[in-house]
């Protein structure tokens, strides 16, 4: 059976982010992802967790200064010592919480430029390597242009290549069905093909990024897939639902996920 984590950081917006646990929960979730976790302390998130029984699917690693515009450090020029740092944080938080995957992002660059390429190798060589350590995979996931213009890694097949030629046994894809279907589309086949280095699947509905089901894609074809794809990672919902959040979650319980 499959099984879905609410992205709290665009769901169940309507409580305060350290009350969408519990709300998550409630509406029959097993586990949650979000963006970012440090506005608040480690030990106040991963008491909400064993209070409401959920896992940690997955949280972003920081990302820069969000605020003025960054979205991501590792393929930016000089800023090794900064990215070495957010390691350490990311970790104090991931140990915290039971988070086995993390996400890199890339940065605003342009992957034409050869010092930020090698940058951003160093970057994930580095991040995956100390996360490794302590049992952590490293995810890297391909955001589009329309969504995030300038964004470093935004092409699969960069990604892809990049994953094959660092041979790093806990590198993986995070593969947002969202991001792909607009960058590439060819959803079914890529992820047969790449499944076995996909570390995360995302979900939302293309074009407007709502409910699965709601969109230009038939997900629940893409549900069953993945089900005979034998993926048994989790799902995140990383989508801005249309109404409330609960109102929304009729297709959830249409995917027969696993609650």
């Amino acid at each position: 059976m499959l099984k879905f984590a609410a992205n709290i950081s665009m769901m169940f917006t309507e409580w305060p982010f350290l009350d969408r646990f519990g709300a998550a929960a409630d509406a029959g979730f097993q586990a949650v992802e979000y963006l970012f976790p440090y506005d608040h302390p480690p030990e106040a998130i991963a008491a909400r967790l064993q209070r409401h029984r959920l896992t940690q699917a997955l949280f972003n690693m920081p990302p820069g200064d969000w605020a003025a515009g960054e979205r991501g450090i590792a393929a930016l020029p000089g800023r090794l010592e900064e990215l070495k740092a957010s390691v350490q944080t990311a970790l104090v938080y991931a140990q915290a919480t039971g988070a086995k995957r993390l996400h890199l992002m890339a940065g605003i660059a342009n992957r034409d430029n050869l010092e930020a390429a090698a940058s951003y190798e160093t970057a994930v060589t580095y991040a995956a390597e100390q996360l490794a350590e302590h049992g952590i995979e490293l995810l890297l996931e391909p955001i589009n242009a329309r969504s995030m213009p300038g964004y470093f890694l935004n092409d699969y097949p960069y990604a892809e290549a990049l994953i094959q030629q660092l041979g790093l046994r806990t590198l993986r894809l995070q593969f947002d069905i969202f991001h792909r279907q607009i960058m590439h589309g060819d959803v079914s086949a890529a992820l047969a093909r790449l499944m076995p280095m996909i570390g995360h699947v995302q979900v939302a509905s293309v074009p407007l990024r709502n409910e699965p089901d709601t969109g230009e894609l038939n997900d629940g074809h893409i549900f069953r897939h993945l089900e005979n794809l034998n993926y048994s990672g989790f799902i995140g919902c990383e989508y801005n639902p249309r109404g409330g959040t609960l109102a929304g979650l009729g297709w959830l319980h249409d995917a027969g996920a696993k609650q």
